[in-house]
């Protein structure tokens, strides 16, 4: 007769075999892993408690998309795989957004669903309780998708689920683990470090590395544009040592925004920076560091870069090999991992190379741009008379308040336009939503950023989550979580009580006086008061005057703070700055 209990079906533990569950932290150990996300169920009870007991950081938010985000906020701060539990059913149903996102975001989060046992699944039946096929759903949104079927194949699907994440373009993977092989037993045989089951640090070929160092000697006006994978892979100092020596401007992409410590002056923001623009323009030569190349850089074709495309040679380091010449063709492609190509060509380039044309003015119209702004931002509502802050306003005191050693995060879609444009800071370390366009990312970034970074450094580090009242609202519930782990979290919330974006869209599409259906909400929200209700400390901050000192006091109270300002819906929706610059990322076929 059919005993439908496996637990009581698997063998006595010895010295030689260990719980699967065990097996599957010792995998994810090897390779630094120490955090975990999810809302733990029957599947997944045994893991979490034993995480716990090994002194993993163990985050239990209050949705699963919130989990999801969470560990590609981790994956990204830290530069390692991460890791998301999902119960069986609803819970993997839930994570879906955070999946796709973490898809198109190219963050390696391994996500593992629980499952009911396959006796059961396999089973001719109706009515079977909180039960669904998941693979179906999901293998069409991860690089890799499996399930754990026998104790036997635990190792070589962690590691290939590990593998293929981290191979060519990072990107989520998914690992069934049905009820039936929980507590059966795996032998107990020792953990390969990562060299030994997958590529790591791969080195570009010889000859294509001398190849670009010569283009780049030869360069009379050098760039780097660096990318997303720049912050994620950690490879912010070796760059720093290939800019140094190269001696030329630092070009950030949209997903790049992270600022390299001891670059920040010679760093701008391509299209938002009109330095960046001139820096471009006048180019000899590019080497492309951790982007694809998409359309926020107009593939590196258009635009900014068409006059001189003919004369202009691209270095493009890049994991990926089939991503070489997709967007745009490469003169000397350079495959390999960040960490090992950048210092080789930094090595294949010798002496430090005279200062690139133009960098010094280029470091001087940066300079004084930022300062042109903040100025300029004067000349707006601060939120004094019957008109609410303006959004300049509401960046430019928020980003001057931002501490020297903190995480940013952004959210939100009008705010984040004019925080390319008006922030004051320059931080080292900014998480955002930068591909996927998914607004409601900036509470679980903020959260799993923040509580990874501890957990592999040991150091609590300040947050500031920089965004709009919508895009707040959507995973709120997570300020929990910040109050449980006590994180120094001050969340600034730009309240216009609409979305900014769509009400924009409503009035370049029909003009001044249409509805604009769909798009506004009640007036009556207060998010200090929400924050209070959750245990932060909360601020109600209506003068620009004021903003300041109110999240300096955010900080000083210690733990999570909401400050709820409000701001001008009709600035937020019509005044957006290069909002026609940020239009043309979407080029819809005509680049």
């Amino acid at each position: 007769m059919y005993d439908n209990n496996p637990q009581a079906e698997t063998k006595p533990a010895d010295s030689t075999s260990i719980p699967v569950y065990k097996r599957i932290l010792d995998l994810f150990e090897a390779e630094g892993i120490n955090t975990i996300f999810g809302i733990p169920d029957p599947n997944f009870v045994h893991l979490f408690l034993e995480a716990e007991t090994r002194g993993w950081t163990v985050v239990s938010p209050h949705h699963e998309a919130s989990a999801g985000h969470m560990a590609a906020a981790a994956a990204r701060i830290t530069g390692k795989p991460a890791v998301c539990i999902g119960t069986l059913g609803p819970g993997m149903a839930n994570a879906m957004p955070a999946i796709q996102c973490a898809k198109v975001e190219n963050d390696p989060v391994i996500f593992l669903g629980g499952q009911r046992a396959r006796v059961t699944e396999r089973r001719v039946r109706r009515g079977r309780i909180q039960f669904v096929r998941q693979e179906p759903m999901i293998e069409d949104s991860v690089k890799f998708s499996s399930s754990i079927e026998y104790a036997d194949q635990t190792d070589e699907i962690i590691r290939e689920a590990i593998r293929v994440s981290m191979s060519g373009t990072p990107g989520p993977s998914y690992i069934e683990y049905p009820a039936h092989v929980i507590l059966e037993e795996v032998e107990n045989t020792p953990i390969l470090p990562p060299h030994r089951y997958r590529l790591t640090n791969q080195g570009a070929d010889g000859d294509r590395i001398a190849e670009a160092a010569k283009l780049i000697k030869e360069a009379k006006n050098p760039i780097l544009l660096v990318g997303h994978a720049v912050h994620t892979s950690k490879s912010g100092a070796a760059v720093k040592e290939l800019a140094l020596k190269m001696n030329c401007p630092v070009i950030q992409t949209s997903g790049g925004t992270s600022y390299i410590e001891g670059l920040e002056d010679r760093t701008f923001q391509y299209v938002f920076s009109e330095a960046s623009i001139d820096a471009v323009e006048a180019s000899d030569v590019v080497v492309a560091l951790g982007t694809e190349l998409g359309e926020p850089l107009h593939f590196g074709r258009w635009r900014h870069w068409y006059d001189k495309e003919d004369e202009r040679k691209w270095i493009y380091v890049q994991q990926d090999p089939t991503a070489i010449g997709v967007n745009r063709p490469i003169d000397v492609p350079l495959v390999g991992d960040l960490r090992a190509v950048v210092p080789q060509l930094t090595r294949a380039l010798g002496d430090t190379m005279p200062p690139a044309k133009g960098l010094e003015t280029f470091m001087k119209e940066g300079a004084a741009e930022l300062v042109e702004l903040a100025g300029e931002s004067l000349e707006h509502s601060d939120g004094s008379g019957n008109v609410p802050m303006n959004t300049a306003r509401f960046v430019v005191e928020s980003t001057k308040a931002f501490p020297k050693d903190g995480i940013m995060i952004r959210d939100g879609g009008a705010t984040v336009i004019y925080q390319w444009t008006y922030s004051q800071c320059k931080p080292h370390d900014v998480i955002w939503n930068q591909n996927y366009g998914h607004i409601g990312t900036g509470l679980p970034y903020a959260t799993g950023a923040m509580l990874a970074d501890q957990a592999a450094t040991g150091k609590v580090r300040p947050g500031m989550l920089l965004t709009s009242d919508s895009s707040f609202l959507f995973h709120v519930a997570e300020l929990e979580v910040a109050v449980r782990k006590n994180l120094p979290l001050v969340c600034v919330v730009g309240v216009d009580f609409q979305w900014g974006l769509e009400v924009g869209v409503y009035k370049r599409t029909f003009g001044q006086g249409t509805a604009e259906t769909g798009t506004h909400w009640s007036d009556k929200v207060r998010f200090d008061k929400i924050g209070e209700g959750f245990g932060c400390y909360g601020e109600f901050v209506e003068k620009a005057e004021d903003l300041g000192a109110a999240i300096a006091r955010a900080y000083a109270k210690g733990g999570p703070a909401v400050i709820h300002v409000p701001i001008d819906p009709k600035a937020n929706s019509e005044e957006m700055p290069k909002y026609e610059r940020f239009r043309t990322w979407y080029a819809e076929g005509t680049q």
